[in-house]
């Protein structure tokens, strides 16, 4: 059994993120590519964006704190603070609106 802290994990990634080049910065939790389960914290400074990339299996988002933006086409999803997206099957982009944290989970397709 291993315990780890979510909020403790979210506040250290956005720390990391607000010196990081890229404004973000990430920490995968649970799993990797060796696994089909995958959780990663994510920190991302207001403005910054995950590009337009597809899903390798089914994924949700589920916003520590801050605010997003998940953007799919022509449609866009916003969440803050306790919301859980659930990402459509499609190719898709998410904007930090707001520094923010988020909990990333995918479960691979095998």
């Amino acid at each position: 059994m291993q315990k780890i802290s979510i909020d403790a994990l979210a506040r250290q990634q956005l720390a990391a993120a607000s010196t990081a080049s890229s404004g973000r910065a990430a920490d995968t939790v649970y799993g990797g590519h060796e696994k089909v389960l995958r959780q990663t914290v994510i920190g991302m400074v207001k403005g910054t964006v995950l590009a337009e990339h597809e899903n390798p299996g089914d994924a949700t988002v589920f916003v520590v704190s801050g605010r997003v933006r998940l953007i799919v086409g022509e449609d866009s999803w916003q969440a803050r603070t306790g919301d859980l997206l659930i990402v459509p099957d499609a190719r898709h982009s998410l904007e930090a609106e707001e520094d923010a944290a988020i909990l990333l989970t995918v479960a691979k397709r095998p």
